[in-house]
């Protein structure tokens, strides 16, 4: 419950002493870039071998004859835009991103250049954090979307290629019983994820006290703690959205 209170006293914080917005401006766009370009490529490559295996991993389990091939693409639609896309991603998110937060700013710390920022006025949490949080809101969500699209296009082509099921069926099944609010939901958890991921790391990095060794275990308290987190608000927003 301490820790608890802190973060939340962490995040109040950000909004007390603001900069300006220009200044806000350019340190979002480069924490957008560090964020959102540095990870697309892990994020495009896990998804499409995830759509692959699940593809198959589907068909192997149709063992009736009666249901159609089509289903294969329907289950493989709903899993990954409900599940795959946003909370498997959410934790190669914690484990890239969160890492690079925590230790950053645990150096940062530890080479008193937070102090220095104080010193000179500055609020630091808001300066340093603020961006971080912004950025990973604004980022998470388009990864989330092309860890879809490369996760359906990796199923598609497993699937195809190897004569699992046919391209009219694979694109029937993607288009069959479709519920537009599944994609909404999707995006919805990947805003709730982005933000706990950049905010659990920065506060377990802000936070880091002593010398090199620490900024190692605040990295990887950053990251345990963000996928817990994650997974805690996963159910949540499952049973608050989709239960009956």
């Amino acid at each position: 419950m301490k820790e608890i209170g802190k973060y939340f006293m962490f995040l109040g914080n950000l909004f007390v002493n603001r900069e300006s917005f220009k200044t806000y401006y350019k340190l979002v766009l480069e924490e957008c870039m560090n964020m959102g370009i540095g990870t697309v490529f892990l994020v495009a490559l896990v998804s499409t071998f995830i759509g692959a295996v699940t593809t198959v991993q589907t068909a192997y389990n149709m063992v009736s004859s009666f249901i159609p091939d089509y289903v294969i693409s329907q289950v493989v639609r709903e899993m990954v835009i409900l599940e795959l896309a946003p909370t498997i991603m959410a934790v190669i998110y914690a484990g890239k991103v969160g890492s690079s937060i925590a230790s950053g700013l645990g150096t940062m710390r530890i080479t008193e250049q937070v102090d220095a920022l104080e010193v000179m006025g500055i609020n630091s949490i808001s300066y340093l954090v603020l961006p971080k949080i912004i950025a990973s809101i604004l980022m998470y969500p388009l990864l989330v979307i092309t860890a879809g699209v490369c996760a359906l296009f990796g199923g598609y082509l497993v699937g195809t290629l190897t004569g699992i099921i046919s391209p009219n069926d694979f694109v029937y099944g993607l288009r069959s019983s479709y519920n537009e609010f599944t994609v909404v939901f999707a995006l919805i958890k990947s805003v709730v994820f982005a933000f706990l991921v950049a905010s659990i790391s920065s506060y377990k990095g802000y936070n880091t006290q002593g010398g090199a060794l620490e900024v190692g275990v605040s990295s990887t308290q950053a990251v345990t703690s963000s996928v817990i987190a994650v997974l805690i608000a996963d159910y949540l927003l499952a049973q608050l959205l989709l239960a009956k």
